[in-house]
């Protein structure tokens, strides 16, 4: 099954967010975003065993940065 897993950046707190819809508790954050990403890696499918789902997940990733541009 595949999970999909939202990654943000938060500029005030100067981290990277993970959230999913499909994985009920994943709430992580990093200032790194590779570390962030190996976090999921281990946390995806501990929370799905919590849950009693699939223990086999496919990530899908989804970055997103927003800046303000300055002139």
């Amino acid at each position: 099954m595949e999970y999909k897993i939202r990654i943000l950046w938060d500029d005030e707190a100067s981290v990277w967010t993970a959230t999913s819809e499909d994985v009920p508790g994943l709430v992580l954050e990093s200032g790194s975003i590779d570390a962030l990403i190996e976090k999921v890696r281990y946390a995806v499918p501990e929370l799905l065993s919590m849950n009693q789902e699939v223990k086999t997940a496919n990530l899908h990733f989804l970055a997103e940065r927003y800046t303000e541009a300055y002139a």
